[in-house]
Protein backbone atom coordinates (compact mmCIF):
# COMPACT_ATOMS: atom_id res chain seq x y z
CA UNK A 1 0.00 0.00 0.00
CA UNK A 2 2.82 2.40 0.97
CA UNK A 3 5.92 2.42 -1.24
CA UNK A 4 7.75 4.17 1.46
CA UNK A 5 7.31 5.03 4.84
CA UNK A 6 9.96 6.47 7.49
CA UNK A 7 9.80 7.60 11.15
CA UNK A 8 10.45 11.45 10.98
CA UNK A 9 10.82 12.28 15.07
CA UNK A 10 9.11 12.26 18.27
CA UNK A 11 7.41 15.34 19.72
CA UNK A 12 6.97 15.60 23.30
CA UNK A 13 5.93 19.13 23.51
CA UNK A 14 3.61 20.79 20.89
CA UNK A 15 5.78 23.76 19.99
CA UNK A 16 8.49 20.61 18.59
CA UNK A 17 5.51 19.53 16.05
CA UNK A 18 7.27 19.28 12.25
CA UNK A 19 6.81 22.43 10.54
CA UNK A 20 4.72 20.88 7.40
CA UNK A 21 1.52 21.42 5.46
CA UNK A 22 0.62 17.28 5.03
CA UNK A 23 -2.37 16.38 6.00
CA UNK A 24 -2.55 13.92 9.05
CA UNK A 25 -3.80 10.68 10.21
CA UNK A 26 -3.65 10.37 13.76
CA UNK A 27 -4.06 7.23 15.48
CA UNK A 28 -5.32 7.40 19.48
CA UNK A 29 -6.43 5.45 21.72
CA UNK A 30 -6.05 3.23 25.38
CA UNK A 31 -2.46 2.36 26.06
CA UNK A 32 -2.12 -1.34 24.79
CA UNK A 33 -4.82 -1.20 21.86
CA UNK A 34 -2.06 -1.41 19.06
CA UNK A 35 -1.40 1.76 17.79
CA UNK A 36 2.42 0.77 16.79
CA UNK A 37 1.61 -2.92 15.79
CA UNK A 38 -0.98 -1.08 13.78
CA UNK A 39 1.58 0.90 11.76
CA UNK A 40 3.87 -2.34 11.24
CA UNK A 41 0.77 -3.93 10.09
CA UNK A 42 -1.00 -1.59 7.78
CA UNK A 43 2.35 -0.64 6.46
CA UNK A 44 4.10 -4.27 5.57
CA UNK A 45 7.18 -2.91 7.70
CA UNK A 46 7.96 -5.02 10.57
CA UNK A 47 9.46 -2.67 12.93
CA UNK A 48 9.17 0.50 11.59
CA UNK A 49 6.99 1.64 14.71
CA UNK A 50 8.33 0.34 17.98
CA UNK A 51 5.46 -2.07 19.85
CA UNK A 52 6.26 -3.08 23.53
CA UNK A 53 4.31 -6.27 25.84
CA UNK A 54 4.32 -2.83 28.39
CA UNK A 55 1.29 -0.73 28.13
CA UNK A 56 1.93 3.11 28.03
CA UNK A 57 5.34 2.98 26.65
CA UNK A 58 4.86 5.50 23.52
CA UNK A 59 5.23 8.21 25.50
CA UNK A 60 5.64 10.92 22.83
CA UNK A 61 3.46 11.77 19.19
CA UNK A 62 5.20 10.08 17.03
CA UNK A 63 5.58 10.70 13.10
CA UNK A 64 5.73 8.67 10.34
CA UNK A 65 5.60 9.97 6.53
CA UNK A 66 3.79 7.78 4.22
CA UNK A 67 5.11 8.42 0.26
CA UNK A 68 5.60 12.12 1.31
CA UNK A 69 1.47 12.57 1.01
CA UNK A 70 0.51 12.69 4.56
CA UNK A 71 1.43 11.95 8.32
CA UNK A 72 0.98 9.17 10.00
CA UNK A 73 0.36 10.28 13.69
CA UNK A 74 0.78 7.69 16.71
CA UNK A 75 -0.59 9.44 19.77
CA UNK A 76 0.33 8.37 23.07
CA UNK A 77 -2.17 5.97 24.60
CA UNK A 78 -4.04 7.08 27.37
CA UNK A 79 -5.46 5.37 30.94
CA UNK A 80 -2.47 2.97 32.01
CA UNK A 81 -2.62 2.76 35.68
CA UNK A 82 0.85 1.91 36.61
CA UNK A 83 2.03 5.29 35.05
CA UNK A 84 1.25 8.50 38.23
CA UNK A 85 -1.30 10.53 38.31
CA UNK A 86 0.69 13.44 36.73
CA UNK A 87 2.10 12.02 33.98
CA UNK A 88 -1.31 10.90 32.77
CA UNK A 89 -2.68 14.43 33.18
CA UNK A 90 0.28 15.37 31.17
CA UNK A 91 -0.38 13.03 28.68
CA UNK A 92 -4.28 13.79 28.61
CA UNK A 93 -3.13 17.68 28.28
CA UNK A 94 -0.90 16.81 25.20
CA UNK A 95 -3.58 14.91 23.48
CA UNK A 96 -6.17 16.58 23.78
CA UNK A 97 -4.32 20.00 23.00
CA UNK A 98 -3.25 19.11 19.73
CA UNK A 99 -6.35 17.34 18.89
CA UNK A 100 -8.47 20.75 19.44
CA UNK A 101 -5.80 22.92 18.26
CA UNK A 102 -4.37 21.21 15.17
CA UNK A 103 -5.23 22.54 11.88
CA UNK A 104 -3.38 18.87 9.48
CA UNK A 105 -5.44 16.18 11.24
CA UNK A 106 -7.09 15.01 8.38
CA UNK A 107 -8.76 12.19 9.85
CA UNK A 108 -8.30 10.09 13.09
CA UNK A 109 -8.43 6.37 13.47
CA UNK A 110 -9.38 5.76 17.26
CA UNK A 111 -8.69 2.64 18.22
CA UNK A 112 -10.52 0.34 20.98
CA UNK A 113 -10.50 -3.33 21.79
CA UNK A 114 -13.69 -4.90 21.13
CA UNK A 115 -13.14 -7.30 23.89
CA UNK A 116 -14.48 -4.27 26.08
CA UNK A 117 -16.64 -1.93 26.10
CA UNK A 118 -15.43 1.62 25.70
CA UNK A 119 -14.10 3.37 28.55
CA UNK A 120 -15.01 6.82 29.94
CA UNK A 121 -11.80 7.89 28.60
CA UNK A 122 -12.48 6.68 24.79
CA UNK A 123 -15.82 8.82 25.20
CA UNK A 124 -13.95 11.86 26.22
CA UNK A 125 -11.31 11.11 23.40
CA UNK A 126 -14.13 10.55 20.99
CA UNK A 127 -16.46 14.26 22.40
CA UNK A 128 -12.41 15.85 21.68
CA UNK A 129 -12.57 14.48 18.26
CA UNK A 130 -16.43 15.98 18.01
CA UNK A 131 -15.57 19.22 19.42
CA UNK A 132 -12.58 19.82 17.07
CA UNK A 133 -15.13 18.47 14.06
CA UNK A 134 -12.41 15.89 13.12
CA UNK A 135 -13.33 13.29 10.89
CA UNK A 136 -12.87 9.97 12.36
CA UNK A 137 -13.15 6.31 12.11
CA UNK A 138 -13.26 3.51 14.71
CA UNK A 139 -11.09 0.70 14.94
CA UNK A 140 -11.77 -2.52 16.43
CA UNK A 141 -8.44 -3.58 16.96
CA UNK A 142 -7.48 -6.94 18.32
CA UNK A 143 -10.52 -8.82 16.58
CA UNK A 144 -8.80 -12.12 15.74
CA UNK A 145 -9.49 -12.93 19.64
CA UNK A 146 -13.26 -13.01 18.72
CA UNK A 147 -15.71 -15.63 18.09
CA UNK A 148 -18.25 -14.83 15.40
CA UNK A 149 -21.00 -14.36 18.06
CA UNK A 150 -18.79 -11.77 20.33
CA UNK A 151 -17.82 -9.80 17.04
CA UNK A 152 -21.69 -9.00 16.56
CA UNK A 153 -22.17 -8.17 20.42
CA UNK A 154 -18.76 -6.14 20.12
CA UNK A 155 -20.20 -4.15 17.11
CA UNK A 156 -23.66 -3.61 17.96
CA UNK A 157 -22.21 -2.28 21.79
CA UNK A 158 -20.08 -0.12 19.59
CA UNK A 159 -23.33 1.37 18.03
CA UNK A 160 -24.75 1.83 21.63
CA UNK A 161 -21.85 4.76 22.22
CA UNK A 162 -21.38 5.86 18.54
CA UNK A 163 -24.33 5.93 16.60
CA UNK A 164 -23.13 6.85 13.74
CA UNK A 165 -20.74 4.64 12.96
CA UNK A 166 -21.64 2.43 10.34
CA UNK A 167 -19.20 -0.86 9.52
CA UNK A 168 -16.46 -0.81 6.84
CA UNK A 169 -17.25 2.92 6.06
CA UNK A 170 -15.96 4.41 9.22
CA UNK A 171 -15.50 0.98 11.58
CA UNK A 172 -13.66 -1.28 10.83
CA UNK A 173 -12.60 -4.51 12.27
CA UNK A 174 -8.96 -5.52 12.52
CA UNK A 175 -6.30 -8.01 13.46
CA UNK A 176 -2.54 -7.20 13.32
CA UNK A 177 -1.44 -10.71 13.96
CA UNK A 178 -3.35 -12.47 11.22
CA UNK A 179 -3.52 -8.90 8.66
CA UNK A 180 -7.33 -9.91 8.28
CA UNK A 181 -9.49 -6.98 7.30
CA UNK A 182 -6.94 -4.81 6.22
CA UNK A 183 -8.58 -4.39 2.56
CA UNK A 184 -11.41 -2.10 3.92
CA UNK A 185 -8.74 -0.17 6.35
CA UNK A 186 -6.88 0.43 3.06
CA UNK A 187 -9.31 1.45 0.73
CA UNK A 188 -10.31 4.07 3.45
CA UNK A 189 -6.87 5.35 3.59
CA UNK A 190 -6.34 5.66 -0.43
CA UNK A 191 -9.60 7.40 -0.53
CA UNK A 192 -8.56 10.16 2.24
CA UNK A 193 -4.83 10.62 0.69
CA UNK A 194 -4.41 9.17 -2.80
Amino acid sequence: MFKDIQFLKSVFELEDLPKSDLPQLILCGRSNVGKSSFINSISNRKGIAKTSSTPGKTRSINFYKADDKFFIVDLPGFGYAKTSLKEREKWGKLVSKYILESTSIHHAFHLIDPRYEPTELDVQLNLWLKTANKDYSVILSKADKLNQSETHKAISTIHSFFPELKLNKNLFLYSTVTGRWKKPIQKKITELFF
